[in-house]
């Protein structure tokens, strides 16, 4: 059974009390080590907890408020106007609702220098948070030329609409080979985010203090899931969570996975506590071309909590707006981090997380191992507990998804995502008890949808 490093202030009922931060390592017997200490408890211990409090002490949400909207509005008018992208409004959207808490705003230069050499920003009282990968704001030769002597600038989005200010400005220069280089540990061609967002970006980073004038939304029926950290604590403290563990994804949900989301619940409840709380978290900023998108992965999330797969008593279900980079261990650190500032004091992490195939060559971009290793060791994320994934594979036995055991290996199926999307192509079913049929109906549908359009047909739709 995988291990789980416990790293959460405890009160435990047992007369030894640890110290805060303090690793232990939960074995399948429920017993604790403490390895420096080289003492094990047998006896379970009773575990209280609240949520985790925030990188930096408090969430740093930058939305104005709503008496002062008209005021920034016509402030912004007058203003340098900055044009955002796409995913330049998602890194606003993080920004401002505190996702990446303690940043006021795109980075400036030292915040910049800070998460490509370091991982991690020190704050004014010598405390360490991480911030792994770089949120900064491009611009080209003419925009800096324009900008000139200003001190803060609009931003707009793509029909000129005011989404920002951002004010004490600090414009430097964009080492674009050196950014690469430090975020993905390569400069091979093909990075998905480097060719949407890098290469073709501007010399120059502009960073300051973001007022964003108000919240950010995109009207495409999905706003009702994007809660703000600020949200899911007020959810977690109204469901009574005593602990919360995130299950971040970008990929359909299928029954090994809700067997490890289920399994962490069972042994959070052998640990002491008395109702964890799942906070299943699918990605929905940028995502590469052949990843399922995020509305046909919603419409997916949806069926497995209707066809009971998930308990929605124990379960928030909420999109995370941030862009993806693939950039493996690194980019994993944000993840994680950017969770705690949501509330989760438990993360899940798996096998080669954040990770791609080599752009070029015919292997996998990082070790399968990396990203989990590295969240148990990262500056700044002591505070969180990393729950390393089990491997979960088809039991042809038990006819079920199960945790694979290398004693009787001869009896799993391991079912691909390329094996998983080429059925659904194909039309042709799983084996039972791989995804729920509702859920499994969804993915069909989408890669239906994808053949009607290219070849001109009207695609047949299931009842949502």
């Amino acid at each position: 059974m995988a291990s789980m490093f416990l790293k959460t202030p405890v009160q435990p009922t047992s007369p030894f009390v640890p110290k805060h931060n303090q690793s232990f390592n939960l074995s399948s017997h429920q017993s604790f080590s403490l390895k420096k200490q080289n003492r094990v408890l047998k006896n379970p211990i009773r575990i209280s907890c609240g949520l985790i409090e925030p990188d930096g002490g408090k969430l740093v949400e930058l939305v104005v408020p709503e008496s002062m909207r008209d005021i920034k509005k016509r402030e912004a008018n007058d203003m340098v106007k900055i044009k955002l992208s796409k995913i330049d409004l998602e890194w606003v959207h993080v920004l401002s609702e505190g996702w990446a808490s303690p940043l006021t705003g795109f980075m400036r230069e030292s915040e910049f220098l800070q998460t490509l050499h370091f991982n991690s920003l020190r704050l004014g009282n010598g405390s360490v948070v991480n911030m792994s990968l770089p949120i900064v704001l491009d611009i080209d030769d003419a925009q800096k030329n324009r900008i000139s002597g200003s001190t803060c600038v609009a931003l707009v989005d793509a029909d000129d609409n005011p989404v920002a200010i951002l004010n004490n400005i600090e414009i430097y220069k964009h080492n674009k080979e050196e950014r690469i280089a430090r975020t993905w540990g390569t400069t091979a061609p093909g990075l998905p985010y480097v060719e949407e967002a890098i290469t073709g970006a501007g010399d120059w980073l502009i960073g300051g203090d973001l007022e964003v004038i108000q919240p950010i939304k995109y009207h495409d029926g999905l706003d009702r899931y994007r809660l703000s950290p600020s949200e899911l604590r007020a959810e977690f403290e109204k469901r009574n969570a005593d602990a919360v563990f995130a299950f971040q994804l970008r990929n359909p949900v299928h029954n090994g996975h809700a067997l490890l989301m289920t399994d962490t619940r069972r042994r959070l409840l052998e640990m002491g506590y008395k109702n964890p709380v799942l906070l299943l978290h699918p990605l929905g900023g940028f995502t590469k071309a052949d990843d399922v998108p995020l509305s046909w992965r919603m419409k997916q999330h949806e069926k497995v909590l209707e066809d009971g797969v998930l308990d929605p008593e124990n379960t928030v279900v909420s999109i995370f707006p941030s862009p993806m980079h693939y950039a493996g261990p690194t980019e994993v650190q944000w993840h994680a981090k950017a969770r705690i500032n949501a509330g989760a004091n438990f993360y899940i992490v798996g096998r080669d997380p954040a990770g791609m195939g080599h752009p070029v060559e015919k292997r996998d971009l990082y070790d399968a191992d990396h990203g989990k290793k590295v969240l148990s060791m990262a500056p700044g994320l002591e505070r969180l507990n990393i729950l390393p994934f089990k491997v979960a594979a088809y039991d042809m036995k038990q006819q079920k998804m199960e945790f694979f055991d290398p004693s009787r290996a001869q009896d799993f199926l391991f079912i691909s995502g390329t094996k998983m999307r080429t059925l659904a192509k194909n039309k042709e079913n799983p084996p039972d008890g791989f995804m729920c049929p509702g859920g499994w109906e969804v993915l069909v549908e989408y890669y239906d949808s994808l053949a009607a359009k290219d070849s001109g047909r009207v695609p047949q739709t299931i009842s949502a």
